[in-house]
């Protein structure tokens, strides 16, 4: 058997759209989730799962309707489940994010920012 890091950059060089989170690797039913991201997504909430952002390169905010969280590179936040949130990047900023599989990225909100979750890179 061959074994393999996983390499960020490597990764993130394969793909160029924002907003549309590739899938590196699973854990027991856990997605790890690589991700461009540039200006605002969408309000939205995971009813029946938390969400957790780690911030690889760059800097992005996560906006709550009472407040918000600013993370730069070497940071995380976990949202919790139901929270409604919008994550925003003022310039492009890659993020690792960690959910349970068939989790969608516009959670309870849908619309055309909606990624096929399944995507690997």
């Amino acid at each position: 058997m061959t074994y393999q890091p996983i390499n960020f950059n490597d990764k993130f060089d394969k793909f160029s759209d924002q907003w549309a989170p590739r899938v590196i690797a699973e854990l027991n039913d856990y997605q790890f989730k690589l991700a461009k991201i540039e200006g605002d997504f969408v309000w939205h909430a995971h009813a029946d799962t938390d969400e957790a952002f780690l911030v690889l390169e760059g800097k992005m905010t996560i906006e709550f309707r009472d407040g918000c969280v600013e993370l730069e590179a070497g940071e995380m936040f976990v949202v919790a489940k139901g929270v409604e949130h919008k994550p925003v990047a003022q310039a492009e900023c890659k993020v690792l994010i960690i959910e349970p599989r068939d989790v969608i990225n516009t959670g309870n909100t849908g619309g055309k920012l909606t990624a096929d979750n399944g995507v690997w890179v």
